[in-house]
């Protein structure tokens, strides 16, 4: 996974294990033996079925903590020991029960209706942020990722969960501290935004309002069980880490592919209609997100003729299983009209089975508001340098650009 030609070319990499097999035997971001599954069938497979955990720690798996692949990055990151509670015990690396404990309180909190009701305010943030995009050309060129695609997401996080304006600045910086790469800053960066919801836990907990922290709080099982104050605050952290980065590189990764395939951007320029279907093209053709959350085999499995042994670290890659050919009809190509409306989600951009992105519905929806209103506002951008000159952060797991010059009009 770290190979630089991997690094700097993901889809061409993994792509080429994909020819070679729907198992490949590799090593992860921490040099340890894994298997990469490459292939759309074998990848949805790994995804939904139980066997394959979610949490390394699980006694039966033998595992010491350190040892976990997820405990090196965050060692990597710079992240304090006495932390790491808050993000190796979260619901994206909980299997049931607990997973489904968690999920079951948290749904209750993040219903479609929340999210619809959100969307005005989403088109607000937007028009605002798109207005103001000038103010930041030098020559008439602006960075669509520091000025657009980061702001929209974290500021939408924010009215989702409820910061009050006083923290919101500071949440913006956090909101891009935690991907600067430099342990230095990431690592207080988490601390002190770890620091700051257990503050505002206690503040809801006063007064309650009508926000999603409120509803963590309120939320309860049918036996009476809550969530915890570590619970809640690793769930907002995971609202945050998860949903800013898919949802500002999906806008970077979309904007640029829209640019370069004109006669594509021409469709939905002539059919607004078509953005739902757009979006999900987009996330399949070039989405953030390459990879799945490690899995582990809690036994012996066989999967496509290759026996993984209990144990064994699994790292399904959802970039290679969405241009597989054997499920999609040329898969290089980016057809804005590939998926049918109103047929099942046909990619696995935002995985699938149990753990399917709780955010989903929110990403889709300010994908959806930002490409619409990004070339409304300005219909005649372009790229503000040749599209060779554009720089991508070498990120295992992740495909997102350093920045993203365009010229506004």
């Amino acid at each position: 996974m770290m190979d630089p030609e991997m690094l700097h070319d993901p889809i061409t990499g993994y792509g080429a294990l994909r020819e070679q097999g729907p198992v490949i035997r590799g090593r992860s971001i921490d040099g340890s033996p894994v298997w990469f599954v490459t292939r759309f069938n074998e990848v949805r497979q790994v995804l939904r079925d139980p066997r394959f955990l979610n949490n390394p720690l699980t006694p039966s798996l033998n595992r010491a903590a350190e040892d976990a692949p997820l405990a090196w990055t965050l060692r990597e990151m710079g992240l304090p020991e006495h932390l790491h509670g808050y993000l190796l015990e979260s619901i994206l690396t909980n299997d049931a029960p607990e997973h489904t404990r968690l999920r079951r309180l948290v749904s209750r909190a993040f219903t479609a209706r929340k999210i619809t009701d959100l969307r005005p305010r989403v088109e607000e943030i937007t028009d605002e942020l798109l207005t103001r995009l000038p103010e930041y050309a030098d020559d008439g060129v602006a960075d669509l990722i520091q000025h657009f695609a980061y702001p929209l997401p974290i500021t939408v996080i924010c009215e989702l969960i409820g910061i009050p304006e006083e923290y919101r600045r500071q949440w913006h910086q956090w909101g891009s501290e935690p991907v600067s790469l430099q342990p230095d800053e990431t690592g207080s960066a988490f601390a002190e935004l770890i620091e700051n919801i257990h503050e505002l836990i206690r503040e809801r907990r006063r007064a309650l309002t009508d926000d999603l922290l409120s509803d963590l709080i309120r939320a309860h099982d049918d036996d009476g069980s809550r969530l915890s104050n570590v619970e809640m605050v690793t769930m907002v952290l995971t609202i945050v880490s998860g949903g800013l980065e898919t949802t500002a590189h999906l806008i970077g990764n979309g904007t640029l592919a829209l640019l370069t395939h004109p006669d594509q951007l021409r469709l939905l320029k002539d059919d607004p209609a078509l953005m739902p279907r757009a979006l999900h093209e987009l996330m399949r053709w070039c989405g953030p997100g390459l990879m799945a959350h490690l899995r582990y085999a809690s036994e012996d499995i066989d999967l496509a003729g290759t026996v993984i042994r209990k144990g064994d670290t699994i790292q399904p890659i959802l970039a290679s299983a969405n241009y597989d050919p054997r499920h999609y009809t040329d898969p290089e190509r980016l057809d804005l009209t590939r998926h049918p409306a109103g047929h099942a989600e046909n990619h696995v951009g935002f995985g699938h089975g149990a753990h399917y992105c709780l955010g989903a519905a929110l990403a889709r929806q300010m994908g959806e508001v930002a490409f619409s209103k990004l070339f409304a506002h300005y219909p005649d951008v372009s790229l503000g340098v040749e599209r060779q000159h554009l720089k991508r952060t070498p990120l295992p797991g992740f495909w997102r650009l350093t920045s993203l010059p365009l010229r506004l009009s």
